[in-house]
């Protein structure tokens, strides 16, 4: 019989492996964010350019009476997105940066019913919402029990939670299963939806249709292969090095002076309502 993966488990471990990866939830000491908040939020609102099915949810689910928590809010685009709408909105990051940001977009958008508190979920302190968003500010936290425990905590009617779903057959899917045996190479919705499942929720899917997205580009092959090595945790020379030059060499493309990984994630929205 097959063994039975332990979902929260490998969450867990896909965290502490890959430390440096994550984005603005991450506490430190340093602020990761500092030298690129800027350029963060002009490609979010690229992305942004196009209707997306998140988005048109989300505003379905507030009016003025409803209050939001934005965990992990970044330079704020959800925030002001909701802000527009909703009564009011609690946005939560530890980045100065991000938050530095995030506040000139508040105040150039002219709204006045948003509150921001810097720090690191879950130790920030917050009243309870109606509904919390957390939006790729996941990543980092290795203890998603307790994450996701605190989350529902601070809302009193729906929780709704914003992730990568890798795109079967992917590069990194393909070599995260040589290298680690098992086809994630970080954590994702596919873990973290089974991981709830394992709490004993049972969160409702919807999977935006912008489609596929998410073409990594490097300036070298070589690049690549050390790249893909530091998302893996392999330090010097190793057994899956010819596999995984091999692996590139084959998937990657040259466009424009770079080599182009293909396309590999989708965004998925889970939500479930708060008994």
């Amino acid at each position: 019989m097959e063994k039975i993966t332990d979902w929260i488990k490998l969450w867990r471990q896909l965290v502490e492996a890959r430390p440096h990866s994550h984005g603005p939830s991450v506490p430190g000491d340093r602020d990761a964010w500092r030298d690129r908040a800027r350029k963060y939020h002009q490609r979010v609102v690229e992305r942004w350019s196009q209707p997306d099915s998140s988005r048109d949810f989300l505003l379905s689910q507030v009016d003025s009476d409803t209050t939001v928590l934005d965990i992990g809010a970044g330079t704020g685009s959800w925030t002001l997105l909701l802000a527009r709408q909703a009564g009011h909105v609690t946005a939560v990051d530890p980045s100065p940066a991000m938050l530095e940001v995030l506040q000139e977009n508040v105040a150039e958008a002219g709204l006045q019913n948003v509150s921001v508190v810097q720090g690191a979920w879950p130790e920030a302190q917050v009243e309870p919402h109606d509904l919390t968003l957390c939006a790729h500010a996941m990543y980092g936290a290795a203890d998603l029990p307790r994450f996701i425990e605190t989350l529902m905590a601070a809302t009193r009617r729906r929780c709704c939670l914003l992730m990568r779903a890798p795109v079967p057959g992917g590069v990194m899917a393909i070599a995260a299963q040589r290298v680690w045996g098992q086809p994630h190479d970080s954590p994702n919705f596919v873990i973290c939806y089974n991981a709830l499942l394992q709490m004993g929720l049972f969160p409702n899917v919807l999977m935006e249709n912008t489609g596929v997205w998410g073409a990594w580009t490097n300036d070298s092959l070589e690049s690549a292969f050390q790249e893909i090595k530091g998302k893996l945790g392999l330090e010097g020379p190793s057994e899956h090095d010819q596999f995984l030059r091999g692996l590139l060499a084959e998937r990657l493309t040259y466009r424009d002076g770079a080599y182009v990984w293909p396309p590999s994630m989708r965004s998925a929205l889970v939500y479930w309502d708060v008994a």
